[in-house]
């Protein structure tokens, strides 16, 4: 296990993307810190970069550099929902990559529940950039056979099965309360 994380780790170094499964479909993510990798990314996907990039952990920790300090209350409020399918809406930290935020001044986060995600970001130690895996409009891929379909050699994809959910996670606005999407 750790040669292939060593090994998955120096492809997402390299500006690598991988397709793994998460909670409802299938996840397009590389390593939230490469501005190569996410360009990437979003070329291949077609999505416009001012709509932004949420990211997935196995813990909070993992989250703290692209994220201000919450409060005591908005910790406690962002952690009793985690691990689980709700994506907060957070004020960005000044490190965090424009490309993540699409110029915003916040950023999607969620601690995940599906246990595959959460060992990949484990043993990467590293949050993953996590959009659905498919080209922008088109429906999420909910295999491995159908991301290598879709995305061919661009991917590596980690064979895996997606979680029980029918709908992408729940998003709220952190600061508002306001549910973005049930």
């Amino acid at each position: 296990m750790k040669a292939e994380a060593d090994t998955l780790r120096a492809h997402l170094r390299r500006g690598g993307l991988i397709a793994y499964p998460t909670e409802s479909c299938y996840g397009l993510g590389c390593d939230p810190r490469n501005p190569r990798a996410l360009k990437r990314l979003i070329r291949l996907k077609g999505r416009g970069a001012a709509k932004g990039l949420l990211l997935i952990a196995d813990h909070f920790k993992r989250l703290r550099p692209f994220m201000q300090p919450p409060s005591p209350a908005d910790r406690a409020r962002m952690l009793r929902s985690w691990p689980g399918p709700v994506t907060w809406v957070v004020p960005a930290s000044k490190a965090c990559p424009p490309l993540l935020t699409g110029g915003r001044p916040t950023i999607a986060v969620r601690v995940t529940a599906h246990p595959g995600a959460a060992r990949l970001c484990r043993s990467l130690g590293m949050a993953l950039v996590s959009t659905s895996a498919n080209k922008s409009g088109k429906k999420p891929a909910k295999t491995a056979a159908e991301c290598r379909r879709i995305f061919g050699a661009h991917v590596r994809v980690i064979a895996g099965r997606i979680g029980q959910r029918r709908r992408p996670s729940t998003l709220i606005d952190l600061a508002t309360g306001t549910v973005l999407r049930p």
